[in-house]
């Protein structure tokens, strides 16, 4: 069922409608070497065997598992007797070019400058982060998308339908249908391989209609799409975090959920939990590090699966605390201070008296202890000269820092000496 002609992908409107880049290389208006990047499933090696077809060119696909550099030049030097001896341009299709050393990839640009070969490399991954530059500067990054819900369906029925695929040896009924683009997740091939799987039960059992119970029989679980060494790995703990601290705890389990049953480390989940935390929730509830500490513990003296409870009640913990900023704004504006040469002297009634000649110094005199005062605090300068009247800690007026706020304004009046 793989297409044979552009009029037959699916999906991908954004690349291949008139005039777009893409359909102008499979044209064969222009030519210039391309990197597929997105899911799987969503037509990568079908479009570059496509832009092999224009203009007669000669297809050759690796795949970056179970090749090297030694494999790159045999082709190249291939490359180069067609097009001299024939005038034949060669198409390089390239599988998972992210798993390409860097040196693997700089075998490339050679040939890629010269337009000896039209690369067509195809990835997984965000080629900004896989692809080494020089690379990407000389081909066109096209973004591939998963394909819709409808797409997945057209796919299917024309499977069905056509004489390449089932033709019409079974009946695919609605709720099969639906289970299966469920399933898909808006992968074509799975969704063929699922369709194919299901069939071949039904037709073993010389029945003619494909129901949601052959579909369960064939599929037993959707494959949840998750690198834990690409972007995606990135992007779902991105929108974990930030869902988090949205405050929408049925979107952080999903995530949770997400990552747990693609088998990312609890360890680090849990330790971006604890950074969360302080950097989002800080003192407007203080309880909440102290969750997801408890929560990583657990990680580490129980572990998978009883130790996503403890994961799951720190994310719900978290989502609904009140939030607020105020812990990382304070310390990253210190930090910027003192990088920035705010650095003064340590006033000398704070420094160290215990040693000999420390008084002579002028070290720890005039030094008032807080406790000899009725109200445990008293006035006295504590920062450097250049940062007297500084703020660093700004509490909001969420959760337990409204009342954090006004305790804190009467501390600093009376440090300062305003009252």
């Amino acid at each position: 069922m793989r297409p044979r002609a552009l009029d037959e992908v699916v999906g991908q409107g954004h690349l291949l409608a008139p005039g777009a880049p893409l359909r102008r290389l499979v044209e064969g208006g222009a030519a210039a070497s391309v990197l597929l990047y997105g899911p799987p499933g969503t037509g990568k090696t079908t479009i570059a065997r496509l832009l092999s077809q224009a203009g007669s060119r000669h297809f050759v696909a690796l795949s970056a598992l179970s090749s090297g550099v030694k494999e790159l030049r045999q082709v190249i030097d291939d490359a180069r007797r067609r097009r001299d001896h024939h005038d034949q341009q060669t198409v390089l299709f390239i599988d998972e070019v992210h798993r390409f050393s860097k040196t693997q990839q700089d075998a490339l640009l050679g040939a890629v400058e010269d337009r000896l070969v039209l690369l067509v490399a195809a990835t997984t991954e965000n080629p900004s982060f896989s692809v080494v530059s020089p690379l990407l500067s000389r081909s066109l990054v096209l973004q591939l998308r998963s394909l819709t819900d409808d797409d997945v369906r057209a796919l299917l029925r024309r499977a069905v339908a056509d004489a390449r695929g089932l033709g019409g040896a079974v009946e695919l009924d609605t709720e099969a249908e639906d289970a299966i683009v469920r399933l898909s997740g808006g992968d074509a091939r799975r969704a063929l391989t699922a369709l194919e799987a299901a069939a071949d039960g039904v037709v073993g059992t010389g029945a003619t209609t494909l129901d949601v119970a052959a579909v369960e029989r064939a599929v037993t679980e959707a494959t949840v799409r998750y690198d834990r060494q690409g972007d995606q790995h990135y992007d779902v703990i991105s929108a974990f975090i930030k869902s988090i601290r949205g405050s929408d705890p049925d979107a952080a389990l999903h995530y949770l959920a997400r990552m747990l049953v693609a088998g990312e480390d609890p360890r680090f989940i849990a330790r971006r939990l604890m950074v969360h935390a302080s950097e989002d929730i800080g003192l407007a509830d203080p309880t909440a590090l102290q969750a997801a500490a408890a929560a990583a513990q657990v990680v580490q003296l129980v572990g998978l699966p009883e130790c996503r409870l403890a994961l799951a009640q720190a994310t719900l913990h978290l989502a609904t605390a009140p939030k607020s900023n105020a812990v990382i704004v304070g310390i990253d504006e210190a930090m910027a201070d003192v990088r920035g040469g705010a650095a003064g002297a340590v006033p000398p009634h704070l420094r160290d008296g215990h040693y000999a000649g420390a008084e002579k110094l002028g070290n720890a005199v005039g030094y008032r202890y807080p406790h000899s005062s009725p109200d445990g605090v008293l006035p006295q300068q504590y920062p450097p000269d250049v940062l007297v009247g500084r703020d660093y800690y700004r509490p909001t007026a969420h959760g337990g820092e409204r009342t954090l706020r006004d305790r804190l304004d009467k501390l600093r009046r009376v440090v300062r000496g305003a009252r």
